[in-house]
């Protein structure tokens, strides 16, 4: 269990673990990034933007100028680009040994992806769901190796519109509601794997995270994307009296991915505050995250659409 003071310090030797951090360029992902390189893990930074990639790569290795990293292309609003990232991945890699889905956006106005999905529910979960998948036998093939779904504190207000996932009717989207179906969808895919791994009789550990209120660039997205500058100033002044560094939000998913007692289906968020900062420890998701039809009916539903069949389990 972690403890009171657990931090980066109490990370173990990374050194021959290779890790996909999914949006590693700036918030929690960079954050994830410099702690698992400085244990000496090579971490595979999988990002949409590949000049702010590189600048990302600049500032981990003046952190830590021994770090292993890597670069690659992964646009999770598309699933060409998810596609041509695992390829490129599983061609250059015989080991994966965590897989932290980190990457998302948060309260957008309606947006699509490149295959017309809700861009929420697109990126945070089918497109995290698709490239799990396409990763899955390179992670079954590596001895303890870990998968961490990077979800928030507002799947609380999330409820799955599993007859109308993409908010197609008109005037049922709101931008709140589609993010909290998304990070509700984290946790009934982290529940639905590990439930469908262990079936299998598969040694896969799958677990969750959250930040809390962690300050990161995701609270400005949407208002920029809006031109509301009155929220962006709401947003920059909620993060300066509320919220902890982005490397404080980083350290439930370094549990999680890390951590000595993590099981399948554990989920990890910060300890104090009612979990908005603080050390990690495991903390407990709603009962709508647990329901097992639901889960069932989301991944069929996510197979469907991503065309990815996680064959074998």
């Amino acid at each position: 269990m972690a403890s009171a003071s657990w931090s980066v310090r109490d990370l173990p030797d990374l050194s021959g673990k290779t890790a996909v951090v999914t949006g590693a360029n700036s918030g929690l992902g960079y954050e994830t990034t410099v702690a698992l390189a400085g244990a000496g893990a090579h971490v595979v930074m999988a990002c949409r933007s590949a000049e702010k990639a590189a600048e990302a790569r600049r500032r981990v290795e003046a952190a830590h100028p021994n770090a292993s990293l890597e670069l690659r292309a992964l646009d999770l609003a598309n699933l060409a680009s998810v596609r041509d990232f695992a390829k490129s991945f599983l061609d250059a890699h015989e080991r994966l040994h965590l897989l932290c889905n980190n990457a998302g956006v948060m309260a957008l106005p309606f947006r699509k992806t490149a295959d017309g999905f809700e861009m929420q529910i697109g990126t945070n979960h089918l497109g995290h769901f698709a490239l799990t998948g396409l990763l899955l036998d390179r992670l079954l093939a590596t001895p303890g190796a870990r998968v961490v779904n990077v979800s928030s504190t507002m799947h609380k207000i999330g409820r799955m519109r599993l007859d109308d996932l993409h908010f197609e009717k008109p005037g049922s989207y709101g931008k709140w509601r589609a993010y909290g179906q998304s990070k509700l969808a984290n946790l009934l895919f982290t529940y639905e794997l590990g439930r469908v791994l262990e079936a299998a009789g598969r040694n896969l550990v799958v677990a969750a995270s959250h930040p809390g209120y962690a300050a990161t660039n995701l609270q400005f997205e949407g208002p920029r994307m809006e031109g509301s500058s009155l929220m962006e100033r709401m947003s920059a002044l909620g993060n300066r009296l509320f919220s902890q560094t982005a490397a404080g939000g980083a350290l439930p998913s370094l549990y999680a991915a890390a951590g000595p007692d993590v099981r399948s289906g554990s989920y990890y968020g910060p300890s104090r505050m009612g979990e908005l900062w603080g050390p990690p420890k495991k903390v407990r998701s709603n009962r709508r995250s647990h329901d097992r039809e639901t889960a069932t009916r989301l991944w069929q539903l996510s197979e469907e659409q991503t065309g990815i069949r996680y064959e074998g389990l």
